[in-house]
């Protein structure tokens, strides 16, 4: 079982799929292999550090988090080998090509990416929707295996079969009005590790996001306790706004057509922790049967 994440920044994957990555690892054992592709290049999430400075010390805290949650971890680069800027990332032939080719090599049989926002009202992150706009632009590509050869030279007479995974849309918080699910995960198993991945990521947590959220307080935690007894309050608070009453760390996702021709009943055997009550099983058995009837 492999898994792919791909995300915008660094910190972006301990928020919405590192309990998943976590109960998979533990449950599956060493037939689980998890890796997280960080999309920018994290310079621009500072109000004091030199973007070169901030970007140095991001990737050391991602580093960090993948030392705890034991996941392979890569920063994309595009075919050139630049990093792409963060907070003004678009949808460009070499940022589809760059993830296309990291599809291709890892070869998961699920990625996860935030979804695509189509409502013209909801609140965005740019860097996120690009992510997840590119995934979708080459999720068919991905077993096309002359799509990007321009940017990645190879032997064009020789083709590699590559399997085309499920895509998952992950839960994001810069989608004010607009989020919504499929599976409930409860990845509360989790929880300690998962505040230990996202604790990695102090610049941010203690000196960013209060900045950010001004005016709305973002209260700084004084240490890793305090740090889990916020997270406990949040994961609450949005389990609330999606209709959950409970305390416990879940993780939401949505599945897409996107890339395989998704079947329930196998990522229901894929997945652990899908929390039966919670999930809307029902009306994605529906949707997901109308659409491969079209």
């Amino acid at each position: 079982m492999k898994i792919q994440n791909i995300h915008a920044h660094f910190d972006d994957f301990e928020f919405t799929a590192g309990g998943l990555f976590t109960i998979a690892r533990e449950r599956l054992g060493a037939s689980f292999t998890g890796q997280v592709v960080v999309c920018t290049d994290g310079r621009a999430g500072h109000q004091f550090c030199t973007r070169e400075e901030t970007g140095r010390v991001r990737l050391a805290e991602q580093q960090e988090s993948a030392r705890i949650g034991r996941y392979d971890f890569r920063q994309l680069r595009l075919p050139d080998g630049s990093l792409p800027r963060e907070a003004c990332l678009q949808v460009t032939v070499p940022l589809c090509a760059a993830i296309w080719k990291a599809v291709r090599d890892f070869q998961p049989d699920y990625v996860i990416c935030p979804p695509v926002v189509s409502d013209p009202l909801s609140g965005i992150h740019v860097d996120h929707v690009a992510v997840a706009d590119a995934v979708r632009r080459i999720a068919y590509m991905i077993n096309v295996p002359h799509a990007f050869t321009p940017e990645y030279p190879a032997d064009e007479t020789v083709a590699i079969q590559t399997r085309t995974p499920v895509v998952l849309n992950a839960f994001d918080e810069y989608n004010k009005r607009t989020n919504t699910f499929d599976l409930a995960i409860d990845c509360e198993d989790a929880f300690d590790e998962v505040c230990e991945m996202s604790w990695a990521h102090r610049s941010q947590i203690t000196e960013w996001l209060p900045w950010v959220a001004s005016p709305v307080p973002w209260p700084v935690p004084t240490g890793i306790a305090d740090w889990k007894r916020l997270r406990r309050a949040a994961y609450a608070e949005r389990n609330a706004a999606l209709g959950i009453d409970s305390d416990r760390l879940y993780e939401y996702f949505s599945i897409t057509c996107w890339g395989a021709e998704p079947d329930v009943d196998d990522i229901l055997r894929d997945l652990p922790g899908v929390n039966l009550r919670h999930s809307r099983l029902d009306a994605l058995r529906r949707r997901l049967d109308r659409a491969m009837k079209v």
